[in-house]
C-alpha cells in the first residue's frame, strides 16, 4: 500500500494566537494517528502562482490512514481551535 501525504498551503494567517492553539492541539493528534511530519514552515522561495506562506507535508502509512486522523475528534477539536484563523489549502495525496 503507498504512503500518503497531507499537504497544507496556507493562503494567509488572520489570527497567529489560532494557528498556535491549533498547532498545540493538531500535532499531539496527528502523531498519535502515525503521521510523520516532513516539512513545516515557510518556503525557501516560491515559484508560478505560490504564496510566501506556510507550508506543511506529514506523511502517513496510507491515504485511509491519514482520513482517519483529519475524520479524528482529536483533530476536529484542532481544527475548531483554528476556526476563522487561517486560509488555507489542505490535501491528502496518495504516494507513487
Amino acid at each position: 500500500m503507498p504512503k500518503a501525504y497531507w499537504i497544507s498551503f496556507y493562503r494567509e494567517i488572520i489570527d497567529p494566537d489560532k494557528l498556535a492553539a491549533y498547532a498545540k492541539i493538531a500535532a499531539p493528534a496527528i502523531e498519535a494517528g502515525g503521521g510523520r511530519y516532513l516539512c513545516r514552515g515557510m518556503p525557501s522561495r516560491v515559484f508560478e502562482a505560490g504564496l510566501m506562506e506556510r507550508t506543511v507535508i506529514i506523511e502517513f502509512d496510507s491515504v485511509e490512514t491519514a482520513l482517519a486522523v483529519y475524520d479524528s475528534p482529536a483533530y476536529q477539536q484542532a481544527l475548531a481551535a483554528l476556526k476563522g484563523g487561517v486560509v488555507r489549502d489542505l490535501r491528502i495525496i496518495p504516494g507513487s
